[in-house]
């Protein structure tokens, strides 16, 4: 018989692979077998070898288990008739991926059985893997526990992002300064839990000009892009496990590449610089995550990571749709949903126009309908300034055929407002997508473009249809609603505190894993002796393994007994960083003046990084670093009080702080905040929440009643009414307490030998135009954090209030979320094997 002469069929042979395929086990031989074939045979290491390679072989091993279930995923999605959404976002902050993993696949256990056969540490192999740069804050986490939750509910969602080279930055502190320093997160090689997908390679360009030509024959008009240089998008998938129900949804990344490698001509000449110039350029688009856009290098560079990311992803799509259906559209919006991930991912409207049209050879009127029927949108943000508005002029070098497309949306869309409010000319400046500083306003295209717009917490989408978004409610209202953010509680629960999922599985069983509504069980249990004494040993061990990092990290050695008061977030003005420092000032004051009686020790955390152009946000990180140094080496003060700045603020550092924490800071300027998700993180946990009101801490306090939640502060119109006379000194001068910490401040007592370096902080709180209006909020917060030193006293009132801010968390998992973004928005048909 001849070699190649095929000796079975093609279903005998899946057959066949199918039942080797299941002879991979999930027992602890079979995990300790494959680990160590890939350590020894692939990785060419050994038991003794860095923990990091120990990492990778047992990442491939799981990688391995995860597989089947992932390719049977994408086949069932790709079955004909199978509608999709596509979340498409500049950020996924994954964090690391192993606990979670194994965690979801439900092979904890066996694996740490595997490990202990080896005499290894799966401790310490979850430590080695490298945090994924791929996200900076609350908007790309928020995407990943999207993601998390979307594979847990089989919903057919495809995430679509960057793979970006370098992460955000590493932050060190020096001096008290913040240093960035490059987080090559990839440095290592490939990310072990990816897998390239060259096959899908998809081609973005930028630049040329476009040339409109008439058909002699059909007379239709038809658009070239000419001369436009062109990058290769290269796509790597990450797995995305549901909880234990074989479903493994896919997390696209796009890498930049250039389409040719170098110019071997100019490097066989000795222009070895200029031979790479072009693969240089082509892989800065995917390199660093968010470069500084305070360039006008750096403004072009962001634009061209936006541009890339949706063209590379709606050309994925569209590419696939017509491998199956050819040039037939008529129903792709039935069976295609795109979810805009904030401003970011606008160009998709234009984008989708683009490729219809141009492309597909559809009318104008045809690929407006199929757009506008595929498009939701998700603003995460009441700030203006964070809307995104680029230059005209940008767009004319970078993507001239696409400002082409905006100019037309945006001269229809103002015959939209014409015809509703006839005469309004104001009204048609104040919506239109082209400003009058001559900018694309990203937002504005977005809501044009999609037929659901949502905020992310009952305030935020309240606010947005009263303030920012008005006249678009006004013309659109049906378009407009709310999904309060969540998290997902495998990943902040069950993953992160062991202790705590230990507990109540013994007690309510493991149904609040993927049912976080369960957790309203615990409640009855709020008077049981051994279940609170259970309670309190598990939030202690958190508190140690917390204290225990902040004194690695900062060398601050923290007493367990302590209150633990924690504030981490991205470092920006409107969050109020500065109103906990003057607190915390506050606090030592009273210490050096011997007002001490019944006092409550406290352990202060604060931590988060600061964009690298924000040049205040960067010198509030070096007052609390400086106050910090003050307050712990002075011997007066002892245990009474700690602060500590935890640097590199990311997610594996949250799965430790999170369980410890006693206290969660949400302290923003009420009306500023989205949503936030940090506040739900430490409830779950049974952190209990001092507040204003403002984005989800309005949930959070109608979930757990007033007694269970310290609220301070302003209100959203309060603030709004004291705007035009506000008078910061009105309230120093009527405050001996503020006068006390502004004594320190100005004398230079937490900066003795660098005269004059906090001036901009202080002249920036005491100034009438403040926008965060700091002082006004602070004797309320003083006497908040004063309730709360008394209640903290009261273990047994502490130790209730926790457990009712944990039981009442469940409307906050992201599973709820998700469910609501497909009831109202997605319609998806849960896809079950």
């Amino acid at each position: 018989m001849a070699q190649n002469e095929q000796t079975i069929s093609n279903a005998e042979q899946e057959k066949h692979i199918a039942e080797l395929l299941k002879k991979m086990g999930m027992n602890a031989v079979d995990i300790e077998q494959d680990f160590v074939n890939y350590l020894y045979n692939m990785l060419g290491r050994d038991m003794q070898s860095d923990a990091y390679y120990q990492f990778k072989a047992m990442s491939y091993t799981i990688r391995d288990r995860l597989m089947t279930h992932w390719k049977e995923t994408w086949n069932a999605y790709n079955e004909d008739k199978t509608r999709k959404a596509y979340y498409l976002s500049m950020e996924f902050l994954i964090g690391r991926s192993l606990s979670n993993n194994l965690l979801n696949l439900g092979v904890e256990t066996e694996t740490e059985k595997a490990m202990y056969r080896l005499g290894a540490s799966l401790e310490a192999i979850e430590e080695a893997e490298h945090d994924a740069g791929l996200g900076n804050g609350g908007l790309g986490r928020l995407a990943a526990c999207f993601m998390d939750s979307c594979a847990t509910l089989q919903l057919p969602v495809i995430g679509y992002g960057l793979r970006y080279e370098y992460g955000m930055f590493k932050q060190l502190i020096q001096n008290g300064f913040q240093i960035e320093e490059p987080d090559h997160w990839l440095g290592f090689g490939y990310y072990p839990w990816e897998i390239q997908r060259s096959e899908y390679t998809r081609t973005v360009r930028f630049g040329g000009y476009s040339r409109h030509y008439k058909d002699p024959h059909t007379k239709e008009l038809t658009v070239y892009w000419e001369e436009a240089e062109e990058v290769q998008a290269v796509p790597f998938d990450v797995p995305i496990p549901g909880f234990e129900n074989k479903t493994v949804n896919t997390l696209r990344l796009w890498s930049a590449e250039a389409t040719e490698g170098f110019n071997l001509s100019e490097f066989n000449q000795g222009s070895y610089f200029e031979a790479v110039a072009s693969k240089s350029e082509a892989e800065n688009i995917t390199m660093v995550l968010y470069p500084n856009d305070s360039s006008e290098n750096g403004k072009e560079l962001r634009l061209r990571q936006q541009y890339f990311l949706v063209s590379a992803s709606l050309q994925d799509v569209v590419i696939q749709w017509s491998e199956k259906y050819g040039n037939d559209f008529s129903n792709f919006s039935e069976y295609n949903v795109f979810q805009l991930n904030d401003t970011h991912p606008s160009l998709a409207v234009a984008e989708l126009m683009r490729i219809l049209m141009d492309d597909k050879k559809l009318s104008w009127d045809d690929a407006w309908t199929i757009v506008s029927q595929s498009m939701a949108y998700t603003n995460h943000t009441l700030l203006p300034e964070a809307l995104e508005r680029w230059p005209v002029s940008l767009f004319k070098k970078l993507l001239p055929r696409l400002l082409d497309i905006i100019y037309e949306i945006n001269a229809r869309f103002l015959k939209t407002v014409a015809m509703k409010w006839p005469g309004d000319q104001a009204r048609q400046a104040r919506m239109s997508i082209i400003d009058p500083d001559d900018n694309v306003c990203m937002a504005y295209l977005a809501i044009v473009g999609s037929f659901s717009i949502n905020g992310v917490a009952a305030l935020h989408s309240q606010l947005l249809k009263e303030g920012l978004f008005h006249d678009f409610y006004e013309l659109w209202p049906e378009r407009f609603n709310n999904k309060t953010n969540g998290v997902t509680q495998r990943r902040w629960m069950a993953s992160s505190n062991p202790g705590l999922k230990a507990l109540l599985n013994d007690k309510i069983g493991r149904e609040w894993i993927t049912d976080l509504s369960q957790l309203s069980k615990i409640e009855s249990f709020v008077n049981d002796k051994p279940f609170r004494q259970e309670w309190m040993r598990v939030k202690q061990e958190n508190k140690q393994r917390l204290a225990d990092m902040v004194e690695k990290d900062t060398g601050v050695k923290f007493n367990v007994t302590s209150l633990f008061d924690v504030q981490v977030k991205r470092i920006h003005e409107y969050k109020r960083q500065l109103l906990n420092v003057l607190h915390v000032i506050h606090l030592y004051a009273r210490i050096k003046r011997g007002d001490t009686d019944n006092w409550t020790n406290r352990c202060v955390i604060i931590g988060g990084k600061a964009a690298p152009g924000y040049v205040m946000a960067k010198k509030i990180i070096k007052l609390i670093n400086n106050v910090a140094d003050v307050i712990n080496s002075d011997p007066e003060v002892g245990d009474k009080l700690k602060l500590a700045f935890v640097p590199n603020y990311r997610v594996s550092a949250m799965e430790i702080i999170a369980p410890g924490a006693d206290l969660s800071e949400q302290i923003s300027t009420a009306g500023k905040e989205a949503s936030g998700t940090g506040n739900m993180k430490f409830m779950m946990n049974g952190a209990i929440t001092i507040g204003t009101l403002d984005g989800a801490n309005v949930e959070i306090l109608e979930a757990v009643g007033e007694e269970n939640f310290f609220l301070f502060g302003l209100k959203t119109p309060e603030v709004a009414n004291l705007r035009n006379h506000y008078y910061p000194q009105n309230y120093i001068d009527e405050d001996g307490d503020l006068q006390a910490v502004f004594s320190l401040l100005e004398s230079g007592h937490f900066n003795q030998f660098e005269p004059g370096l906090f001036d901009d902080i202080i002249n920036s709180v005491k100034s009438p135009k403040d926008p965060w209006m700091t002082l006004a909020d602070f004797r309320s917060f003083v006497n908040a954090q004063h309730e709360v030193a008394l209640a903290f006293q009261n273990h047994s009132r502490w130790n209730t209030m926790s457990i009712i801010n944990s039981a009442r968390s469940g409307i906050f998992s992201t599973d709820r979320t998700m469910q609501e973004y497909n009831d109202d928005i997605w319609k998806l048909t849960p896809i079950t094997k």
